[in-house]
């Protein structure tokens, strides 16, 4: 069915859908050979889609309790309230949805005033990492910030400026430039052209600034950034970005097409991090970090035809299915990147499962379980970071995630 169409009949089925809300709103087609989950109908889809999000924006989209008009996505009831990472998931996915929502304007500029009220002290065009609750405000607890939160935010207003354009009081499109901008100037590594962790990683040449985390390698964002901006050098970090999770495929997991959670540099190539390189010794494991890989790897294939990480993905597919027998609940919470499962780790958290969801579109092989983890994603909900990702992997696989440019 054409796009168009199918986003038109959408609208007249799903309440709240604004002239403004529909500018913009045309998806783009995956690429030929992909696959949706095929057990339910375009409309049927959609609703699981607006019923996951309802639940996940009742269960986390929060004002803040300091400044009327600003909105955060809550990451945990106690301590650290937010962090960067949940704030990107959250403008993208109130951008994605809305033709659903029709308060998505209201809360996604109330996030965007958040977002420019708590800047890093790195960079004061990126976000602090992570807020806490003090003397009844939500205030910055963690100087610097994370880049996967930044990359998501400027993402986010790349989206914004298509749906709602930018002549109103936020110019969406003047934010997602200054934030690709200082992404430029404060993440990517001057010599190798690859995504830090950070902003605080400015001392290239350690072990740790010059190392990259997987869960970053948002590849279709960063070429959406490029057409934004015109900067060809994003065009080298995805080149950059790519050499590495081929080496590490070819060298380290070509059985599996596991990610770990982080990579350093040595002999002249990236490598799994050997020990603690930024948070405990599993840094080198597929865990809590690289988790999010098959989702940001396949969305690129499915929306460029990038066939650069097609072995990889292919390999995972098949890896994880026969891992897990074919059963969600049978992901486990952390793998060695020869598929052994890490010691302690159960197999509850949507955060491990979901993904996989987005991976599994790249091939028909692959229906039966994409429409296991569909069903998945719709009756289970857990923690903010899973009901998060779960969101954001289901609009990928119901075809709502279009391209900005």
């Amino acid at each position: 069915m054409n796009k168009l169409l199918l986003f038109l009949i959408t609208a007249m089925v799903l309440p709240g859908i604004s002239k403004a809300q529909q500018k913009g709103a045309v998806k783009t087609s995956y690429t030929a050979g992909t696959i949706k989950p095929n057990h339910k109908s375009a409309e049927q889809l959609n609703a699981d889609l607006g019923m996951v999000y309802d639940r996940w924006k009742k269960n986390y989209l929060t004002e803040d309790i300091g400044v009327k008009g600003q909105y955060y996505i809550k990451s945990q009831r106690t301590g650290t309230v937010t962090v960067s990472e949940a704030h990107g998931y959250g403008m993208i996915s109130l951008a994605y949805l809305a033709w659903y929502d029709k308060d998505a304007k209201l809360y996604f500029d109330g996030m965007a005033r958040f977002f420019k009220a708590h800047p890093s002290n790195g960079n004061k065009h990126l976000m602090c990492w992570q807020e806490g609750i003090r003397d009844g405000k939500v205030i910055s607890v963690g100087g610097s910030c994370a880049t996967d939160g930044d990359m998501d935010i400027a993402y986010a207003f790349l989206l914004a400026d298509k749906i709602w354009g930018s002549t109103g009081e936020i110019n969406y499109r003047a934010e997602a430039l200054s934030v690709i901008d200082a992404l430029m100037q404060s993440i990517v590594h001057r010599k190798f052209k690859t995504l830090k962790m950070g902003d605080w990683a400015g001392n290239e040449g350690s072990r740790v600034s010059d190392g990259s985390r997987p869960s970053d390698f948002m590849l279709q964002q960063i070429k959406a950034y490029q057409k934004a901006t015109g900067n060809k050098t994003w065009n080298a970090v995805v080149d950059s970005t790519y050499a590495i999770t081929q080496h590490i495929f070819a060298s380290y997991s070509p059985a599996t097409g596991l990610m770990p959670d982080f990579v350093e540099r040595k002999d002249g190539r990236f490598i799994p991090a050997i020990g603690e390189l930024l948070e405990g010794d599993t840094d080198g494991a597929y865990a809590y970090n690289s988790a999010r890989f098959p989702w940001r790897m396949a969305t690129d294939y499915l929306s460029t035809g990038d066939k650069r990480g097609l072995a990889q993905l292919t390999a995972l597919n098949t890896w994880i299915q026969k891992a897990s027998s074919g059963e969600t609940n049978q992901i486990y919470t952390g793998y060695r990147l020869d598929g052994s499962v890490l010691p302690g780790r159960n197999n509850t958290d949507l955060a491990f499962q979901s993904p996989f969801m987005v991976s599994a579109m790249i091939n028909k092989d692959n229906q039966l379980w994409l429409n296991k983890l569909w069903d998945n994603g719709v009756k289970r909900s857990g923690s903010y970071f899973g009901d998060s990702i779960t969101l954001l992997c289901m609009i990928v696989a119901s075809g709502n995630w279009w391209t900005p440019e």
